[in-house]
């Protein structure tokens, strides 16, 4: 049986992300402050709370209106470059999910890579070059296996952003000085996968849903 899941599920994913920067956004930054701007913990939580405000004041109705208005929300809430990035990476899912009142992992993670191809397309990045798509692009293909795949795909390229030199963003400025770091928005996107699967396994044992 495929399991399918609606706005509710995505509602409870993006606090369960908002909760994860909250307590995490201390590293961030820390990690941030070595190739950056020292900001993304920072800019990260506010833009997170912001977008779970907004959902519990007005719930959207389908998992694509969820997507679209939390992206939204952080485009216009978080400065530097992560909030158009993350806006755009979920207003891009939600477009692509649609009107759909549910969907399944599978066109999760279908529309979760038309939104890395527009995040690649807004940073001018690719795999491979020290930001947030070494963990989203792997992520997004393990997805499709698993929602424990999906994390794990996310949290090891985080981890295998630590020997490659910057070739887009800030980072970029350092050179070879880049070497040696973790990128902050990788680790950030791990933060998103991991909450997805937490709150999937949640739904699991409380709705009983695979």
């Amino acid at each position: 049986m495929t399991e399918t899941f609606g706005a509710d599920f995505l509602v409870r994913w993006l606090a369960a992300v908002a909760e994860a920067v909250d307590r995490e956004a201390d590293r961030l930054t820390e990690l941030d402050s070595a190739i950056g701007d020292a900001d993304h913990g920072a800019n990260l939580k506010r833009g997170f709370a912001a977008v779970t405000e907004t959902l519990a004041k007005e719930p959207p109705a389908t998992p694509g209106a969820v997507l679209t208005t939390a992206g939204r929300q952080l485009i216009s809430t978080v400065g530097g470059a992560s909030g158009p990035l993350y806006g755009t990476l979920l207003r891009r899912t939600g477009k692509t999910l649609g009107d759909d009142e549910r969907v399944t992992r599978v066109r999760l993670a279908e529309a979760l890579g038309s939104g890395v191809a527009a995040v690649s397309q807004l940073g001018g990045a690719q795999a491979g070059d020290k930001t947030m798509l070494d963990a989203l692009v792997p992520a997004v293909e393990g997805l499709r296996e698993s929602y424990a795949a999906g994390r794990a795909a996310a949290e090891e390229g985080a981890l295998a952003t630590v020997p490659l030199r910057a070739r887009k963003g800030r980072a970029s400025y350092l050179g070879e000085r880049s070497v040696g770091h973790q990128d902050p928005g990788a680790t950030s996107s791990a933060l998103l996968f991991a909450a997805l699967h937490d709150t999937a396994r949640t739904t699991a044992r409380t709705e009983g849903a695979s």
